[in-house]
């Protein structure tokens, strides 16, 4: 069968394992492709929450940091979203918890910006920096306290 990328990027929206393991069996180099707005296939599949592709992809040997057009990680996309067992998976699978994105920002400052207690909770357990500070001069604290999340608060002035 011949797949197109498009296909592909669709299979990883739409989550359909089976159909990305034939495509990559056929075109693997399509593992390092990026999509029109920038995504690599493992942002993507964390961005829609797929962990079955998640898993598939990082299988095949996807690049776990690699960045979007924005900067940002699979890591950092997910902790925007709350996704917390794919955190849990990207972060077991050696993600680094201190990459930040084009503005500065970390996943660290994304969980705390989102109200992600139980994500800020892993990223800190795995030496999540919460004195980083994205572009504007603000740390994952100073957006808790920006949104008035107590909980974010008192666990990043505690830790």
């Amino acid at each position: 069968m011949k797949y197109t990328v498009e296909d592909f990027f669709n299979g990883i929206r739409d989550g359909e394992v089976a159909k990305l393991t034939e495509i990559l069996a056929e075109k693997p180099q399509l593992l390092s492709s990026k999509d029109q707005r920038g995504s690599t296939p493992l942002i993507l599949a964390t961005y829609y929450n797929h962990e079955e592709v998640t898993n598939l992809l990082l299988m095949k040997g996807a690049k776990i940091d690699e960045k979007d057009a924005s900067g940002n990680t699979a890591l950092m996309g997910v902790c925007f979203k709350g996704f917390t067992s794919v955190a849990e998976k990207l972060i077991a699978q050696g993600a680094n918890v201190n990459e930040s994105n084009a503005m500065g920002a970390t996943s660290l400052i994304y969980a705390a910006t989102f109200n992600r207690e139980e994500i800020a909770k892993m990223l800190l357990a795995q030496g999540a920096d919460k004195h980083a500070k994205d572009a504007r001069g603000h740390t994952a604290l100073d957006h808790a306290k920006m949104q008035e999340f107590q909980a974010l608060i008192a666990l990043l002035e505690e830790s």
